[in-house]
């Protein structure tokens, strides 16, 4: 199932009107189209397999940790409907075969379990365990960090606060080394 847009527009119509609004005043007359719109890009991950994207492997006998550092992503928190915004390191130690998959697939990886609703604890996890049960390396690692607007604009209102989550398997968990060789990466700045 995907996004019901004629429902999307009738109930942000009556969210405009539930807020004291006129959705038929000249600037808002076609909000409800644009966000049911906004939604159908935003929650496209919602009936997708993000894992699929994992399943193009190459022979390149590496047998090293393959890192890709900062990939940004945008979410809607299930708690507020509010976005949270961040950055990805997603990090993984190849099976003893040295099959590697595209880099470009752990950032559609991000993207696919970032594209609905969502908890940080949650998708650093799904994310992790696709990698883990696709590619089956020997270790996995992924850290994400968020900004929340739930806590930047509303409740508390501390704009900057960043939330950091991890999810460690294999290697990356049983090596103190090799967890603190990525951690390393993922904090290095140019």
């Amino acid at each position: 199932m995907s996004v019901d847009v004629e429902r999307v527009k009738a109930a942000v119509a009556e969210l405009l009107v539930a807020i004291g609004e006129d959705p038929e005043r000249d600037g808002l007359v076609a909000t409800p189209r644009r966000v049911a719109a906004m939604y159908e890009e935003l929650f496209s991950g919602m009936h997708d397999d993000p894992a699929r994207h994992l399943e193009v492997t190459f022979s390149a006998e590496h047998d090293e940790m393959v890192m890709v550092r900062d990939i940004p992503f945008a979410s809607l928190c299930e708690h507020h409907l509010v976005p949270f915004l961040g950055r990805a390191h997603v990090a993984y130690i190849p099976a003893e075969d040295g099959r590697i998959t595209g880099l470009s697939k752990l950032a559609r990886l991000v993207d696919g379990f970032a594209r609905r609703l969502q908890v940080q604890e949650r998708m650093t996890t799904e994310i992790a365990d696709a990698i883990d049960n696709v590619l089956t390396p020997r270790g996995v690692l992924v850290v994400i960090e968020a900004e929340h607007l739930c806590m930047s604009m509303r409740g508390v209102r501390k704009p900057g606060t960043t939330t950091v989550t991890s999810s460690v398997r294999g290697t990356f968990r049983s090596d103190p080394a090799t967890r603190a060789e990525a951690l390393a990466f993922v904090h290095a700045r140019r």
